[in-house]
């Protein structure tokens, strides 16, 4: 017999297949191409099971970008915060971003995952504008090291104007041979 905390337990659980399942098949092919039905068939559930879940493909859509895109803070410099451990704690937190992207998927094919972002910025309302609000922040942050490391004589001072971004627009930046505009 069921109780209702086993039920709940249940619940959840079958939920977070769902969202993984749907996530090989988002990342295999794009939001437009995956249908309730080939999600319902690759899950075992009807679709009136799936839907007692999410309420549409979207919604479904949103868990797996939640769960699987987590693009949230990667900086947490102190304020005594040196460069190379900055560099340090970036690249442990990327990696740890990439295991949750990866999963359980088979194939790492780099195509895909920037497809799913892609898709991310068209079916999620909110999301871009979420990512460029972090994006702006750690701008900010890696200043603030930046700056700390040229006081403290970890970094020369004569380094400034390799790279500007255009304070008028964040996503565009200047500097050497390099010009371009950011993702965003």
């Amino acid at each position: 017999m069921h109780t209702e905390r086993s039920v709940c337990f249940i619940m959840s659980d079958t939920r977070e297949y769902i969202i993984d399942q749907a996530y090989g098949l988002f990342l295999s092919r794009s939001y437009e191409a995956v249908s309730i039905s080939e999600i319902s068939k690759a899950i075992g559930l009807t679709k009136g099971a799936l839907y007692h879940h999410f309420t549409s493909k979207e919604e479904l859509f949103k868990a797996v970008i939640d769960k699987y895109l987590v693009l949230d803070e990667l900086i947490s410099p102190g304020i005594e915060t040196t460069l190379s451990e900055l560099i340090r704690n970036t690249v442990e937190k990327a990696r740890k971003i990439v295991h949750v992207m990866l999963g359980e998927q088979p194939a790492f094919i780099p195509i895909s995952y920037m497809a799913l972002f892609v898709d991310a910025f068209r079916h999620y309302k909110g999301f871009a504008d979420e990512k460029e609000k972090i994006l702006s922040k750690e701008i900010d942050k890696v200043k603030l090291v930046m700056d700390n490391a040229i006081i403290t004589g970890e970094i020369r001072g004569d380094t400034t104007g390799l790279l500007k971004l255009d304070q008028t627009n964040p996503q565009t930046f200047t500097g050497g041979a390099v010009t371009g505009t950011g993702l965003l």
